[in-house]
Parts: structure tokens; sequence; C-alpha cells
């Protein structure tokens, strides 16, 4: 049996710096094929690209757990300003849901929490679906147009599988008297299942109370 046919985890073999091990006095590195190569087999570029991508990794492993830890810190906040107005004042601070907005007494800083319902869509979305096709046939075409294709919209499914929510309540939308339509509103309405909430948490700080809010960017991707 050679190096390159021992597994990693099967051996733990002492790491000398990232992503190198000293195997029996060798330097190897774990391939692809998650077994040991030779240091001295591996190509320049890929050895400088296996420390990049750790250094950076490394990184973002450590500013996710702080922004972890702050979204702790900011809920405690918020859950502590809640707890003593309710107890000092006997009044609640937010809205049913758990949304809440906060801002600073000169009105440049906001702090918004929002709690977002998690949506599916049971059975009866398709009988909806049938009863919006019947009507789409029997209209005139080309006068629908439009409609046709917030209908194609509603119903398809994007890349994880998932219905358009969006598309479906703009269908909800739509003003029309047909019978069989407000029949497909209303299996549509039915389908909806609440299956569970998020809480998001946002800033915002603007200039003056007649500026516009600007987001404070936690976001990596919208950074």
């Amino acid at each position: 049996m050679t190096m390159t046919d021992i597994a990693p985890s099967a051996v733990p073999f002492p790491e000398v710096s990232p992503g190198v091990f000293d195997v029996g006095g060798k330097l190897m590195m774990v391939d692809s094929k998650n077994g040991y190569a030779p240091v001295s087999t591996v190509k320049p570029i890929d050895k400088l690209t296996d420390e990049t991508v750790r250094k950076m990794v490394d990184h973002a492993r450590d500013l996710s757990g702080q922004i972890a830890r702050f979204k702790g810190h900011c809920f405690d906040d918020v859950g502590s300003l809640q707890a003593l107005i309710a107890q000092e004042y006997k009044a609640t601070l937010g809205g049913p849901k758990g949304n809440i907005s906060l801002t600073t007494f000169d009105g440049r800083l906001k702090v918004t929490v929002q709690v977002a319902d998690q949506l599916t869509f049971g059975p009866e979305l398709q009988a909806a679906k049938r009863l919006v096709d019947a009507c789409l046939a029997e209209w005139t075409t080309g006068s629908r147009d439009e409609l046709v294709a917030i209908v194609n919209r509603a119903f398809s499914v994007d890349k994880e599988g998932q219905i358009n929510r969006a598309e479906i309540f703009m269908l909800l939308r739509v003003a029309i008297e047909d019978e069989r339509w407000q029949s497909a509103m209303r299996a549509v309405r039915d389908s909806i299942r609440i299956i569970g909430s998020k809480t998001y948490i946002r800033f915002h700080e603007r200039e003056s109370v007649d500026s516009a809010w600007r987001p404070i960017t936690i976001d990596l991707a919208a950074a």
C-alpha cells in the first residue's frame, strides 16, 4: 500500500502547516481523492491556490462566528428593551408578529426586526391550476397574453424546485369576475401553508431626518 492509498480520516497524522501533514517523516498533502500526495509532486500553482483558499476560509469562519455572536447580542438587546418597557410602562414594544422598528433620538439611526412567515403550498394549488387553464383555454386568444405570462410564471418552478411565490401573490391581485377564476383564487388561498417563520434584523442610517435611509450592509453577497 502506498501513501496515496491511505485515507486521511483513517490515520491522524500531525499537521505541520495548513494542509500539509507529516506522514512517516515525509511531507504530504491530501488530494481530491482523499489520499496523500507528496508535497514535492504538487504543482506550485496548486500549492499557492491551496494556501490562498485556506487563508480566506479561515477568515470567513472567524467572521461567521463574529456575525453569529453579533446577531445574538442584537436580539438580546432588543428583547431586554422590550422587557424593560413592558415592566416600566405596562406597554408592548413592537407589532403582534414581533416586527419592531427602533430609532435613535435624533432620528438618524434605525434598527428593524422583521419576522417573515415561511410559506409552502398544498395540493389545492394543482386544482387552482386546472381551473385557471380552463379559463385561459376559453378566453379570446391574444387578449390575455399578459395574463398568460403571469400564470406561466406563477405555476412554474424555479431551479430549486420551488413555486414562484411572488408571482402566485401577483396572480391573486388580478381582478377577474369569472366564477371559475374566483374559485381558482380561493383554491390558491386555501393552498397556502405557514410552516414557520424567520427573523431578520436590519440596520439603517441617514445624514438627517430629511435624508433617505441607507442600509448598513452586513451580508457579504450584497456588500
